[in-house]
């Protein structure tokens, strides 16, 4: 679906059929008079909305521009974010839903074993505070997250609705909150060094008002803010490759024409969001069986035209590795062709939008034999911005 050159309903006509009959002259008189006072009220009210929304945008600014999520990085550190504290582990209740909360820690074993990494070089990023998730959602929203009970429905995970709300605070949210920091912080190395990687984080279910899918807090969109108003960032492009559909981010940027975004999901599993499909400016369908050839067709066809559709200066690329064959959620038949970028979580370019597209797309085809070792371990969701 392409939707970049939609009409604005702002600017839209609207014809009324034309009444021959002539009203009474009191009427006439009571339309005069109602008329002005409407018109009046409406100017009071598109007044007062405008204000209101002047203010919203200003206490957003303000709080990104006093967040700590951003802070300089040595040069001995390399753009590649990740702690400890990502992986949810607590009394073996995240072995519960298929998602594999302890997969963060596993990658980034696996990468120190086969020496792509050094733990010594990895950027440590802080936790997201109120302040900071309020650029985003509001205040009801995160009060709703003091109920384990709704936490619970979030994560699809039961027994959490049992909890003292304190210990899902400390071992289910801290870790999403540590998380949203890596893919704040991913965006501002980007534009330092060319790239970056978060290792966690891509909660794309999440949107403003409602999380699900294991998604807890809207970091594509935290992100994103934060591009724009501290790396001076006006367009941007979201590549999500994740085997669901990205409804989160999908209703955040409903009405952001600075947002690009091609999802490439199968339609026949979660979320089945059909409103959020609306604001998809690409959408690349694959449904359950497809396999590795079709899959790669149809992502380089998708390539190429958003390359030529929209100029980005940063995008952000949310890949997963639940498209591979066997994978319980995807439904997909693809086979080891992603490479290096599968270490999950967000990666971050600042390079220009075609040499990424191109890195992309060469990437899928570079790197199998890494991925075919270590399929289950790199199973993962994760995001990438460039």
């Amino acid at each position: 679906m392409l939707g970049v050159n939609a009409p604005n309903p702002a600017q839209s006509c609207v014809f009324l059929p034309f009444q021959e009959s002539q009203p009474s002259d009191s009427s006439w008189d009571l339309k005069l008079l109602s008329f002005p006072l409407l018109s009046a009220a409406h100017r009071m009210s598109t007044s007062s909305s405008s204000s209101k929304t002047g203010d919203a945008e200003a206490l957003r600014r303000h709080r990104i521009l006093s967040s700590q999520l951003y802070f300089d990085v040595p040069p001995s550190k390399v753009p590649l974010i990740y702690s400890s504290s990502y992986d949810i582990d607590f009394l073996g209740i995240e072995k519960l839903h298929p998602f594999d909360s302890s997969k963060w820690g596993r990658i980034c074993r696996f990468l120190t074993k086969e020496g792509i990494m050094h733990q010594k070089h990895v950027v440590e990023p802080a936790e997201s505070t109120k302040d900071d998730l309020l650029v985003v959602h509001s205040e009801s929203y995160l009060k709703s997250l003091n109920s384990s009970l709704n936490v619970s429905m979030i994560v699809e995970v039961p027994p959490v609705a049992m909890l003292p709300n304190c210990l899902v605070q400390k071992k289910v949210l801290h870790p999403f909150r540590k998380q949203v920091g890596g893919t704040v912080l991913a965006a501002k190395l980007a534009k330092e060094r060319g790239w970056a990687i978060n290792v966690g984080g891509g909660f794309h279910h999440c949107s403003s008002e409602k999380g699900g899918g294991f998604c807890v807090y809207a970091d594509i969109s935290l992100c994103i803010h934060f591009a724009f108003v501290h790396l001076k960032i006006s367009r941007v492009m979201i590549i999500d490759l994740d085997a669901h559909q990205g409804n989160g981010h999908e209703i955040d940027f409903s009405e952001d024409r600075r947002v690009f975004i091609l999802d490439m999901y199968n339609p026949g599993i979660y979320p089945l969001d059909f409103e959020a499909r609306r604001y998809i400016d690409l959408g690349v369908e694959v449904k359950s069986g497809t396999t590795t050839d079709e899959y790669l067709t149809k992502l380089d066809c998708a390539l190429e035209v958003a390359e030529k559709k929209f100029d980005p200066d940063l995008v952000v690329y949310n890949a997963g590795t639940d498209i591979l064959d066997g994978d319980p959620l995807g439904r997909l038949k693809v086979v080891h062709f992603f490479g290096e970028s599968d270490m999950g979580g967000a990666a971050f370019l600042e390079s220009p939008s075609k040499q990424f597209l191109m890195a992309l797309r060469e990437g899928m085809k570079k790197f199998s034999g890494l991925l075919e070792r270590e399929t289950s371990p790199l199973s993962c969701s994760h995001q990438a911005v460039t």
